[in-house]
């Protein structure tokens, strides 16, 4: 992430021993690394619960989409089913009007 080599490191140190001083130098690097862990840990834990609610949404367009293909299935079922029995009874009705005349009637 960053770019910063042991020189650059050794200069910082030196600087942040002669500005702060050597009683308090120790104390200072522990304050540091404490509030270094605390962004480390709250970055991860917002990192994961954008990645957790990133995942739910996408199990939410799943569902969706698999709710929307079974109604159209079972509306395609149902518009099936509707028509048979249409579809026999003009049969029926077909087969009673040639026995009845003898001659054959077109559907409507």
């Amino acid at each position: 992430m960053f770019d910063i080599g042991f020189a650059e490191l050794l200069l910082i140190a030196v600087v942040a021993l002669l500005v702060i001083g050597p009683e308090r130098l120790p104390g200072a690097i522990k304050t540091a690394s404490v509030w270094l862990g605390r962004l480390k840990r709250s970055y991860n834990d917002i990192k994961r619960e954008v990645e957790l609610e990133l995942h739910n949404n996408e199990v939410m367009e799943n569902l969706k989409r698999a709710q929307t293909e079974v109604q159209a299935s079972i509306s395609g079922d149902t518009i099936t089913q509707d028509r048979e029995p249409a579809d026999s009874l003009n049969q029926s009705a077909q087969a009673e009007s040639t026995s009845q005349t003898g001659t054959p009637t077109e559907p409507k």
